[in-house]
């Protein structure tokens, strides 16, 4: 099972990720992390992001794509993988597509996690008075207005994703909003279909 979770930031993609990991045996792969592993495994796309990120530039999209090709092949993605943080553009897509296919690998599905951006505002708000209620530190980018610079960002590059996969007949919509439980059974109904 290959699938890739779409969704802007605090729509539970990452709770979901893990409900799967743990259901389904897969394995999720964040970009951030498979750079990191490639860099100090000391492969040849991780020598090619150690010296970008040594300049302080982003990684390119070609770097990504090899490290994601790379870590498809380990033996612990065979029964599957989510993908984490990619593709985050249309042109991130159409080369995972291109890379998967040189593969004889296909996704089989793209599931959209459709919420509501001012109900995640009010969520985010809430997971701040916990926190410091609980006597903790709330993280940096934790406040309304990083959220919704991040927001921002999304639908400006990430959420044109939506649009390419639905007309590639791979996207599958459903509300994020429902509670953590729906959202597992909604995606569980996705994939048996």
């Amino acid at each position: 099972m290959r699938l890739i979770l779409l969704g802007p930031p605090g729509a539970g993609k990452g709770t979901q990720a893990q409900r799967l990991v743990e259901r389904h045996g897969l394995v999720q792969l964040s970009t951030g992390d498979m750079l990191r592993a490639a860099v100090k495994a000391g492969t040849e796309v991780g020598l090619k992001a150690k010296a970008v990120m040594e300049r302080g530039d982003l990684v390119s999209d070609d770097i990504v794509v090899g490290v994601v090709a790379d870590r498809i092949e380990e033996a612990d993605c065979a029964r599957g993988f989510i993908l984490d943080g990619f593709p985050r553009t249309v042109p991130q897509a159409e080369a995972l597509a291109k890379m998967l296919q040189s593969k004889g690998m296909k996704l089989d599905a793209v599931i959209e996690l459709k919420v509501d951006e001012e109900a995640l505002v009010a969520r985010i708000e809430n997971r701040v008075r916990e926190t410091i209620a609980a006597g903790g530190t709330p993280r940096a980018d934790d406040n309304p207005e990083s959220f919704r610079k991040r927001l921002v960002e999304y639908r400006e590059k990430t959420a044109p994703l939506s649009s390419y996969y639905a007309e590639k007949g791979e996207l599958k919509s459903l509300d994020g909003m429902a509670s953590m439980d729906v959202v597992s059974q909604q995606i569980d109904a996705i994939l048996a279909s």
